[in-house]
């Protein structure tokens, strides 16, 4: 059982393990925001320079952000078990998975050497899925997830805003990452409703339309299992959904320099934080989840429909955008059956 002092202020150990510092969960946050940065001004790079090359000052930024990483990470557990602690709890509570990630990253990156000496460098589609770059991709999922699941065992749920904000940071960059290796089916990559990208084939406007609602069905599962996993733990304050829509969609988006859609992705969040607000969805209140759960992505779409007729006009039929906007609420409403199912006759 995990062991939390009152007034949200947590004992030196839980379970045995120690309790990360707040600066230290913040220390971890820039450092994951660091790394993350490397990722996205690599994306960037690629599209806007179309540069094809292994060693460039975008994978610095990037291999500089994880070794400072490795190094926190690393010296926090050897200075531990100098203290006297089982290797097994000498990481802070939440934390031992973000010093595996860090294994599993260098094994990622020295991969993926070998898989461009052997296969050549990926472009395209195929570096979103080339095995080494997954391996790359779990590797900083682990790390940059330390404080979200620092505060998912050391915070209670009526935790203030100062004590979540790592983890909620945390959480962003995991959603970050998720979309920017699912970018092949994403309506903030490929703006594929936009009247400028409409094609002219009848074969090319049913792949394009298809290809469009699924990314939007799939980011919307990505968003709303992310999202849905914060309000089931946690007591959230406002603007704390806005918080997360806003920085994750900025990263996404900046790949291509979109940023005309950030407005409307910010209009989302704050309604989001109204409904989250008004309608306070809980296992305990499971038909406010329920409407929320359907209600955000579905509002969060329709502005980006909004968007995009803001910034030149959509192409697809009134049949097509609306329908995906409610396919996108049902995929809300699913999933918070899998966070709360329905009670039993014997609850």
């Amino acid at each position: 059982m995990q062991t939390v002092a009152p007034n949200n202020v947590a004992k030196p150990f839980i379970n045995g393990k120690p309790v990360a510092s707040h600066k230290f969960d913040w220390l971890i946050v820039g450092l994951s925001v660091w790394m993350i940065s490397g990722i996205q001004l690599d994306a960037w790079a690629h599209h806007q320079l179309s540069i094809e090359t292994f060693f460039t000052p975008w994978h610095g930024v990037l291999h500089s952000g994880f070794l400072a990483l490795a190094l926190v990470l690393i010296g926090t557990f050897v200075r531990h078990v100098m203290r006297g602690h089982a290797w097994q709890q000498a990481m802070p509570a939440g934390y031992n998975l973000s010093l595996v990630g860090v294994a599993v990253f260098l094994v990622g990156g020295v991969g993926d050497m070998v898989w461009h000496m052997l296969f050549g460098i990926e472009v395209n589609i195929e570096v979103l899925l080339s095995p080494s770059h997954l391996l790359l991709a779990l590797g900083g999922a682990l790390l940059v997830t330390g404080p979200l699941r620092a505060a998912w065992v050391c915070t209670t749920n009526d935790s203030h805003w100062a004590a979540l904000l790592p983890a909620l940071l945390s959480l962003t960059l995991l959603l970050a990452i998720l979309s920017f290796f699912t970018a092949y089916a994403n309506p903030f990559t490929e703006l594929l409703a936009a009247q400028a990208a409409r094609p002219l084939d009848r074969q090319e406007i049913m792949a394009n339309q298809a290809l469009g609602i699924t990314g939007i069905l799939l980011q919307t599962g990505l968003m709303m299992g992310l999202l849905l996993l914060a309000v089931h733990r946690w007591s959230l304050k406002f603007g704390s959904l806005t918080l997360v829509l806003i920085i994750s969609t900025a990263l996404t988006v900046s790949t291509h320099t979109d940023f005309q859609l950030l407005p409307f992705v910010l209009g989302a969040g704050l309604i989001a934080d109204t409904l989250y607000w008004l309608l306070k969805p809980s296992v305990t209140n499971l038909d406010g989840l329920r409407l929320f759960a359907f209600v955000t992505p579905a509002i969060f779409y329709a502005l980006y429909f909004a968007a995009l007729v803001f910034m030149g006009g959509i192409w697809w039929s009134i049949h097509i955008w609306s329908g995906t906007i409610v396919m996108a609420g049902i995929v809300g409403w699913l999933l918070s059956y899998a966070f709360a199912p329905p009670r039993t006759a014997s609850e």
